[in-house]
This record gives structure tokens, sequence and C-alpha cells, in this order.
């Protein structure tokens, strides 16, 4: 039995409303929601209703995917973000953390980036809610030695990270989960995009269970969450969470 989690990222299905990605969740399995920004959840009252929606149908929300981009930090729109995240009763808010990689990121534009998110950690915190950088290129969380740099020059308990794979860096996957760990808060696992890059790489092994494994042998019991299928299609998510649950 799997120590993990499972969860479903709304924005695997943003052209379904709000009530059918719920019952899409539900028929699945899948125990945990986390509900984008971008289309399903824009203010408290979306908050309100969906948290409404989810209680009814026993489906919990894991977090809010806000894309807020710590480069450019607006406290009063950050504010509101934490207030819908608190309505949600979510535990963390999805960020982007800059819009660089951390390669091209200068000393004053990482030194904007370490006082903005410090004080999106201030406020956060107030609300009892993790700060989780995703992990993807074009922002400065697109390397372990990145995240670690900023974590530390921090020095904010509530800030955490998103694991997603790196797709065919097998060796890169399995360094970042062992020396980021005690700061991981959620899983991403896009089985469109994996298949897309071992389709054009010619990759014949399928390696989402060497992560697992990896995640599970260190004891990861938090949420691992599906962000995209393949073809959009309810029916691919369906196998898809069937080939994680049997893990």
């Amino acid at each position: 039995m799997n120590s993990f989690k499972l969860g479903l990222c709304s924005v695997t299905f943003r052209k379904k409303s709000a009530a059918q990605v719920v019952l899409i969740a539900k028929k699945a399995g899948i125990e945990y929601i986390e509900w984008g920004g971008d289309v399903h959840i824009k203010n408290t009252e979306e908050a309100r209703i969906v948290k409404s929606i989810c209680d009814n149908e026993g489906v919990k929300i894991s977090s809010y995917g806000s894309y807020f981009n710590s480069a450019e930090y607006d406290e009063a729109q950050w504010t509101e973000i934490c207030e819908i995240a608190s309505v949600m009763s979510a535990a963390s808010i999805r960020i982007w953390l800059g819009k660089k990689d951390s390669e091209e990121t200068n000393d004053s534009e990482y030194l904007t980036l370490l006082n903005n998110t410090k004080k999106m950690c201030d406020i956060a915190k107030k609300y009892s809610l993790l700060v989780c950088p995703e992990c993807h290129d074009n922002t400065f969380n697109n390397n372990t030695d990145a995240f670690l740099r900023i974590r530390n020059d921090l020095k904010k308990d509530n800030f955490k990270t998103y694991f997603q794979s790196r797709y065919c860096r097998l060796e890169y996957d399995l360094d970042r989960i062992d020396r980021t760990f005690e700061f991981i808060e959620n899983v991403h696992v896009s089985y469109r995009d994996l298949k897309k890059e071992q389709k054009f790489k010619k990759k014949d092994k399928y390696y989402i269970d060497k992560l697992l494994t990896k995640l599970e042998t260190k004891g990861f019991d938090g949420i691992v969450m599906v962000e995209f299928v393949d073809f959009d299609s309810e029916a691919v998510l369906y196998k898809d969470v069937e080939k994680l649950s049997s893990h």
C-alpha cells in the first residue's frame, strides 16, 4: 500500500467546471485537489463555493496553485491569495520563484527575489500557510543547489518546495529527492509530458516507479498529484491513477 496520498491539479481539466473536477477526482479515488487560480478559483467567494462542494463530496483541498510570481511582489494581491487559500483550508500555496533560471539571475535580482519571498512567507504565516515554489525551468527553483541556497538565506520554516521530475534525468531526480527531501511538500506527476519526453528521446523504460520508490523509501507520506494527462482525458486519468495506486 502506498505511503503517499493521491491528488489532482484542477488545471488538468481547465475546461471543466469546478463541480465537474470534484466528481472526476472522486470517481478516480483521488483524495485531494490542488485548485488553480487561473481558471477555477479567483476570489474568496469562488473559494467558499468550491470548499462546500469538496466537503459535500468528501474530497479534501491540498493547496492553491496561485501562479503568483515572487519577482513581482504586490502585498495586496498576495494577501488576497492567502485569504483565498485560507477559506479553502488549503495547507499551502504554490508559487513561481522568479522568471529566470538561477544561473541567469544576477545578485540584484536575487536580492529582490529573496526580500519579496521573505515578505510572502511572513504574511502566509499569519494564515498558517506554507509557501511552495514549483520545481520548474525559467524560475530560480530550476535546480537543487538554487533551492537550497534561497531556503538557507530565507530562514523561513514555512518555505518548502514541490518536487517534479526533470524527465529523463534520473540521476538528477534521485539526487534532488535526497538533498531536499525534508522540504518537499507535494509532488507533481505529469504523465503527458513524461510520455512525450520518452517518445522523442526513445526511452524504453518509464521510470516514475523509481522516483516513487525513492520517495517511499525515505518515508514520504505527502501528496503525489497528477498534473496533466494525455489528451486531457478522464479515461486516461483513471488509468494513470490506477498505475500510481498499484505502485
